[in-house]
């Protein structure tokens, strides 16, 4: 599933159409992605208006859309944005579809468990539930005390698991969530509550540093991450430690429900 920094790239796929007006909007009434709002509503929502700007938070993507227009979309686990050119004939994945002048803004789902919703505001401002979410990772509303706040509410959730939280670590995913306990070299099964304050304390520290160098890395051109970072070594059994004068053998176990990956030695 896209994390924070791949939302981020697929977010900039659409930048091309910034301006433009949208001419006509195609849908696929019966793909699950309209679950939350149906397809017609966003065909009439959209036709005419020009796309104004774009923001994510976390896992979320926020579009503007000209007269007080927004277009929420989530990518699930297979969804992607892409600009095509005018010519171009959509596919049967292509659930939305945003003509303009000079190309066409696509939103691709094969398995359909991304959503999306429109919201018609008033004011003009976003609507209520992206103002509602919360601080993300980056944002000076995470703060120490707010993130150890959050963190001790659940003393018996183990590390990885509450990384992946969204109520407090927005954008964080499966890989990042490993990423960040790796740097850390904390076990993802550690239980919250057994954290010291030096350790959450650290928690906070890296998960931004994480979430920097993804954005970094990945948000901008998705370039692979170096060969320090786990990430190139934690998709299958077999990888070894990357930190420097380790090199243990990964191993890999379900938590929760997720698999992760750990250096038995380094994370012990």
């Amino acid at each position: 599933m896209p994390e924070l920094a791949e939302v981020e790239y697929f977010r900039k796929r659409w930048d091309p159409g910034l301006g433009s007006r949208i001419d006509r909007v195609l849908t696929n009434p019966k793909a699950r992605i309209y679950r939350d709002i149906p397809a017609v509503a966003v065909q009439r929502g959209l036709g005419g208006r020009k796309l104004l700007g774009s923001a994510t938070h976390g896992k979320q993507m926020l579009f503007e859309f000209s007269d007080g227009a927004w277009l929420g979309l989530h990518l699930g686990m297979t969804g992607k944005l892409v600009f095509e050119t005018p010519v171009y004939e959509p596919v049967k994945s292509d659930h939305l579809v945003l003509e303009t002048a000079d190309g066409k803004l696509v939103f691709s789902d094969y398995r359909m468990f991304g959503k999306l919703t429109l919201d018609l505001t008033d004011n003009g401002g976003p609507p209520k539930w992206w103002r509602d979410l919360p601080p993300r990772t980056l944002d000076k509303g995470f703060t120490k005390k707010a993130h150890a706040t959050f963190v001790r509410r659940f003393p018996k959730t183990p590390l990885k698991t509450l990384l992946l939280d969204q109520r407090g670590f927005p954008g964080i995913g499966n890989w990042m969530a490993d990423e960040i306990c790796w740097r850390l070299q904390i076990p993802p099964a550690t239980r919250s509550g057994e954290l010291t304050d030096e350790q959450l304390d650290a928690v906070w520290k890296i998960t931004r540093q994480v979430s920097r160098d993804a954005l970094r890395v990945i948000g901008d051109d998705w370039n692979t991450p170096p060969n320090s970072w786990l990430f190139n070594h934690r998709w299958k059994d077999g990888g070894n430690c990357p930190r420097r004068g380790c090199g243990t053998g990964l191993e890999r176990a379900d938590l929760r429900g997720r698999t992760t990956c750990w250096c038995p030695q380094c994370q012990a």
